[in-house]
């Protein structure tokens, strides 16, 4: 039989530290992560706000089709047309990114092909590539191309999403 005195002075198999010392730090290393956990989980949310812009007018395609997007609004008393987004089936793209500040938001949308898939009645100008237009008036005559853009009442919301079904609206 063992005595007492024949057993090293801590045990070896629990892995636990009996020294006074690997205890102080143990609780040292516990309190610096406790600490380090409460400052991510208070900075978190500050972090993913400023991290991601808002999206205020997202045009969703819920169509099987590819669509080239156009979007008009009034900037500063002119209205003002702006394109192309290209936007796959089953997806969505922020495109406007500030808070609406009109009413109405004006969407024309073509296929790869060119051909309007999504038209109203209010003419704005386009053009065949990447664009940014001031001004609605004479587009032919000032070199644009005509075309009719669908009128969308916002409602005055300052974030509004706008889906894209392949049906009349």
């Amino acid at each position: 039989m063992r005595s007492s005195r024949d057993l090293p002075p801590f045990p070896v198999s629990t892995g636990r530290m009996r020294s006074p010392t690997g205890q102080v730090l143990l609780r040292l290393m516990w309190f610096w992560m406790r600490a380090f956990l409460i400052l991510v989980a208070a900075a978190l949310p500050a972090i993913l706000m400023t991290g991601s812009a808002r999206a205020e007018f997202t045009v969703c395609n819920q169509t099987l089709d590819v669509v080239n997007l156009a979007v008009g609004q009034d900037v500063d008393g002119t209205f003002q047309t702006d394109g192309w987004w290209t936007i796959g089936a089953n997806h969505c793209v922020d495109v406007l990114r500030e808070e609406l500040s009109n009413r109405y938001i004006y969407v024309y949308a073509t296929d790869v092909f060119g051909h309007a898939i999504l038209e109203g009645s209010t003419g704005m100008c386009v053009e065949k590539r990447r664009f940014t237009i001031r001004g609605i008036d004479d587009c032919w005559q000032r070199g644009h191309i005509l075309a009719r853009f669908l009128e969308v009442d916002t409602l005055e919301q300052i974030r509004w999403t706008f889906f894209l079904t392949g049906r009349d609206p």
